[in-house]
């Protein structure tokens, strides 16, 4: 843990660091990867265990509510993304998990779920979780793309995932932080492909974040 030897003032200098030095590119076709989702009725699944969980869970909320305007929430007619974290059923997952075995738990949710055409984001800070690879490997020979998100070597997914955002650092926490970081730039890229239609980034005007 890189915090345990730095004061806060020196762990926020470094988490800077690690923001600036990710892979602005991989995050850009994450992004567009969704959109296309989005413009052919596909769906959007996440999946990750413990922290990266949680991070799928934020991204589905993200995803889901950030992309649209305000006024579109009353809007019935307005499309919206279909985007859904595998990880946010504790019944389901321990019910595959208990019956089944762990590595199974999100390999089954999708084989109820998924379709050809639809895209599955993989988040595995080591890149070697079982049950994330063991849905990778279904998504793959069942017409899903696929899209990682790792830290640390990448492991398996990095190589295994269709294409992947990595961040290159032995560090969980910060491997995490950066993630959502990332998350938080598509989410609003999702709002303005969404819910403004593409509109120019100079054309939209949210209020309070100058």
């Amino acid at each position: 843990m890189i915090g345990a030897r730095l004061t806060a003032r020196q762990f926020i200098e470094r988490s800077a660091q690690e923001v600036l030095r990710m892979d602005h590119a991989s995050l850009e076709r994450l992004a567009e990867a969704i959109v296309l989702r989005y413009k052919a009725d596909g769906t959007v699944f996440l999946i990750g265990n413990g922290g990266s969980a949680s991070t799928a869970s934020h991204a589905c909320e993200d995803f889901g509510k950030g992309s649209l305007r305000r006024e579109d929430f009353d809007n019935d007619s307005k499309k919206r993304l279909r985007v859904i974290s595998l990880a946010d059923s504790p019944a389901y997952l321990l019910a595959w998990g208990n019956d089944e075995g762990f590595d199974r738990v999100f390999l089954e949710q999708l084989k109820n779920l998924a379709r050809p055409g639809d895209l599955l984001i993989a988040i595995s800070g080591s890149g070697n979780s079982p049950n994330v690879l063991r849905a990778v490997e279904w998504a793959h020979k069942n017409g899903v793309g696929t899209f990682g998100m790792t830290g640390f070597s990448g492991g398996k997914l990095k190589t295994m995932a269709n294409d992947c955002f990595h961040v290159d650092l032995n560090d969980m926490g910060l491997v995490e932080s950066v993630h959502l970081v990332g998350i938080h730039w598509i989410v609003d890229e999702l709002h303005r492909q969404i819910g403004h239609n593409g509109a120019s980034r100079d054309s939209i005007k949210t209020p309070g974040c100058d």
